[in-house]
């Protein structure tokens, strides 16, 4: 008994207290996840797995293992997440309001609940508008997977010159109205963060585009749009190549 409760207190202290002080918190707020995914890019190694020797390998895998365990956020295919619902409603709101990095634009939500961020403005006198038509350089994330790539340009390469932007006209049917609301007012050579609620995505709007451009990316798509248990937020990071 006692080996058992020194391995329970090494393994509180080892894993739960440095994820802690990593701000983990759960998967309610779309926004922080958000966050989150650009602070991994820019600080952790690509070889996140191996990455044996270092504080912040060891917190992130340490995150993802006890994320995993716990059931609040989705890691790769775990059968289930924790929706907001089933949560205790202490943890509901945990992190909903969490301020911008100072120098950074916060977030903006707009009337139908989409969310988005500028990083950089467009120029030009021509915004992005009903009528629109527009071609556009984007990843699309889904947020229950912790992020997973499900779209990506960059992979539509059929003659090896470089990803083909995804082209449209808003308001004709062919996009997510999520997308083409957070579209709105954007500039030429703007870039622009995402957050589109299930309504406004897949879960009311099957087969708009953007579609997952191989197997391995509609799977993943799939796997969330298709278990009502699982949450179908998205997240865009696009680039406004052309507006006319």
């Amino acid at each position: 008994m006692m080996a058992n409760l020194a391995l329970g207190a090494f393994a509180f202290s080892h894993l739960v207290v440095p994820v802690v002080g990593y701000s983990f918190r759960p998967f309610t707020s779309h926004v922080y996840l958000a966050e989150q995914i650009s602070n991994f890019n820019a600080q952790v190694p690509v070889d996140q797995e191996r990455c044996a020797i270092g504080d912040v390998g060891r917190r992130y895998a340490m995150m993802r293992s006890l994320a995993a365990a716990i059931g609040v956020v989705a890691v790769g295919d775990a059968p289930w997440v924790a929706s907001a619902t089933e949560m205790p409603s202490e943890f509901k709101n945990v992190g909903g309001q969490a301020p911008a990095p100072e120098g950074e634009t916060p977030f903006r939500t707009l009337s139908d609940g989409v969310q988005v961020k500028d990083f950089r403005a467009g120029t030009g006198d021509v915004v992005v508008g009903n009528g629109s038509k527009v071609a556009v350089q984007m990843t699309g994330r889904l947020l229950n997977l912790n992020g997973v790539v499900f779209y990506d340009t960059k992979k539509n390469n059929p003659d090896g010159f470089g990803g083909l932007p995804l082209s449209f006209t808003m308001g004709d049917g062919t996009a997510l109205p999520g997308l083409e609301s957070g579209l709105r007012g954007m500039g030429k050579g703007g870039i622009r963060r995402i957050i589109v609620p299930p309504e406004l995505g897949y879960t009311n709007f099957p087969g708009r585009e953007p579609i997952p451009l191989d197997g391995t990316d509609q799977r993943a798509l799939d796997s969330v749009i298709k278990n009502p248990r699982r949450d179908a937020t998205l997240l865009f990071d696009v680039k406004l190549e052309r507006v006319k």
